[in-house]
């Protein structure tokens, strides 16, 4: 049985989600913060998984659960950073972090794994909510879609189709 079509939708879904990650910063002017950075680095990673898989249409039930593992991975790396996020825009006023240097500094002064460390310490600008739909931020939808891309990638994993 070939999975092509769960591949297709699998990354139509992550274009669609970069593309409105696009929309929010360049037309409504929302700056992503650190921790959305990540997420979107995520949700490209599994748009390359499944196109590859697209490309690659594997017929081997060993295969395909392969698939499924990296599919899951990623999909709990992005439910990590999501769920992080999610908890930052939770704390109390008096508790939520300060804002302070940016990404593009971080970068640019720190070592690699200090800068990992500063992004999920988190800032100021990453419990602040900008953004809501049907009472859920960005954040929050993220953990949404996450799941669903572990969902698919568990059931990959186990049933090999």
């Amino acid at each position: 049985m070939t999975i092509r079509p769960a591949f297709i939708i699998g990354f139509m879904m992550t274009v669609a989600l970069m593309a409105t990650a696009l929309f929010f910063q360049y037309a409504l002017d929302l700056d992503p913060c650190p921790l959305c950075v990540l997420q979107r680095i995520i949700v490209i990673t599994l748009g390359v998984i499944f196109f590859i898989g697209l490309i690659h249409n594997p017929d081997n039930t060993l295969v395909k659960r392969l698939y499924g593992q990296i599919i899951a991975t990623s999909s709990i790396a992005g439910l990590a950073i999501a769920g992080r996020h999610t908890w930052l825009q939770h704390l109390p006023k008096d508790q939520a972090p300060e804002c302070g240097a940016g990404l593009d500094f971080w970068i640019k002064t720190l070592p690699p794994n200090e800068v990992l460390e500063k992004i999920f310490e988190g800032t100021g600008e990453c419990a602040t909510v900008v953004w809501r739909f049907a009472g859920l931020s960005i954040p929050e939808w993220s953990l949404v879609v996450f799941t669903g891309f572990l969902i698919y990638g568990i059931k990959l994993l186990f049933k090999g189709h």
